[in-house]
């Protein structure tokens, strides 16, 4: 019993780390796939709405998700980094530009699939390494951060599919 007992006990970090990665594996695609859902609901025509000028665009917001998810998941994984594309970077770095539904939801999709695989291939030792610039997280934390992320910039796209009329698709969990 004592032996059964101290091998559980050693084995439960590995059990933690292990459900830690599923559960961000599980949850970075469900995200991604909301979050494209999201976006292919705003009429192409409607990508540089704002609800008021101060704010991004809703195809600013698109592509801020994808560039800051690009990232942190690089960041976290040491993977390199995806390439954004030019106009989308041009977008990123000036927010008067316009931004392409078909580009942007393509983007977007294409930094899921890249987080997707970054996250997958996360070891615990990885997880749980210090890394990034001038600011140094763990790779969980790059991940549970812009994951987090995300889900602000998109609560405020559904904010704007609303001002629009348009019902964003239900949430999945």
């Amino acid at each position: 019993m004592r032996k059964t007992l101290f091998a559980l006990a050693l084995a439960a970090p590995a059990f933690s780390q292990s459900s830690v990665k599923d559960a961000l594996v599980k949850h970075w695609k469900v995200t991604g796939d909301f979050t494209v859902a999201v976006a292919k609901l705003m009429p192409a025509d409607q990508y540089a709405f704002r609800p008021v000028p101060v704010e991004l665009s809703f195809g600013q917001l698109m592509v801020q998700i994808g560039g800051a998810n690009v990232g942190a998941c690089a960041t976290a994984s040491g993977m390199s980094r995806m390439a954004i594309p030019a106009k989308l970077g041009e977008a990123l770095r000036d927010e008067k530009i316009d931004v392409d539904k078909d580009a942007a939801v393509k983007f977007l999709a294409d930094s899921f699939d890249f987080c997707n695989q970054a996250v997958a291939s996360m070891t615990p030792e990885k997880m749980d390494a210090m890394v990034g610039g001038t600011r140094k997280m763990t790779g969980f934390e790059w991940l549970w951060a812009y994951f987090t992320h995300t889900a602000h910039h998109r609560g405020q796209a559904e904010v704007y599919l609303r001002i629009k009329g348009i019902k964003p698709p239900d949430y999945v969990f």
